[in-house]
């Protein structure tokens, strides 16, 4: 295939149509942008061999049109010598040169023609190639998505992770019960410093309340004593 049939393949191609049939898209993403970037290559090269042509058509040119003049001033030269067979001769020289002028300036527009087609798809490819890279950071990227996300669920739905869940699960339940009892023992202690504390408080309420008792009886016998001699005397 010639560069100019694959340039034109390359730059007409449907790169959504073909990420779209591809099995790999990231790999084919990278074929395209290599096969750009090699074509971009060699259509710079032929560019500048272009160039280079036409650089080399013009020095001819001028050679050419320097020559031309210098026969037909050789024939004046002749004709004014009464020489019209070296002058004959001299116009043939001539015109052979104006016949290549006429060839070469033919090829130099052929390579005007060629290089402003050369610069026009050299600009689409270069557009073409910064589209696919582009696409191909967003296609790397999505293909890392979808492998995280695809490890994620293998990891979600192996076995052995299922069996870490469990085992967590279990540890989980230990400690529960772990918690529990201590819960429950220092539930019971609590019950019983306060079981403690409050029959020590009934042991100091009664306490109070014996003495008040004394006290009162001890009053009611001073009472009874006081009143007793006071009764004897009025007898």
């Amino acid at each position: 295939m010639s560069l100019f049939n694959r340039m034109s393949d390359i730059i007409n191609a449907n790169m959504n149509a073909m990420l779209e049939r591809a099995e790999d898209p990231e790999k084919m993403i990278r074929l395209i942008t290599q096969e750009m970037q090699d074509t971009l290559v060699e259509v710079r090269s032929a560019t500048a061999r272009h160039w280079a042509d036409k650089k080399a058509v013009h020095q001819q040119l001028d050679t050419l049109k320097a020559v031309s003049a210098d026969w037909e001033t050789r024939a004046n030269l002749a004709i004014n010598r009464g020489r019209d067979d070296l002058a004959k001769a001299a116009l043939a020289e001539r015109r052979d040169c104006e016949t290549a002028i006429v060839h070469l300036a033919a090829e130099l527009n052929t390579l005007d023609t060629s290089l402003a087609t050369l610069q026009e798809d050299t600009q689409r490819l270069e557009d073409k190639l910064q589209q696919a890279r582009s696409r191909q950071k967003a296609v790397i990227l999505r293909g890392e998505t979808a492998q995280s996300r695809l490890q994620v669920k293998r990891q979600l739905h192996s076995s052995r992770h299922e069996e870490t869940l469990v085992k967590f699960e279990v540890y989980e339940r230990r400690l529960d019960d772990m918690e529990s009892h201590l819960e429950a023992w220092e539930l019971g202690q609590n019950t019983k410093q306060q079981s403690l504390h409050n029959e020590i408080n009934d042991l100091h309420a009664d306490s109070l309340l014996e003495a008040e008792l004394a006290a009162l009886k001890a009053k009611a016998h001073m009472d009874e004593r006081s009143a007793t001699p006071q009764s004897v005397t009025q007898e």
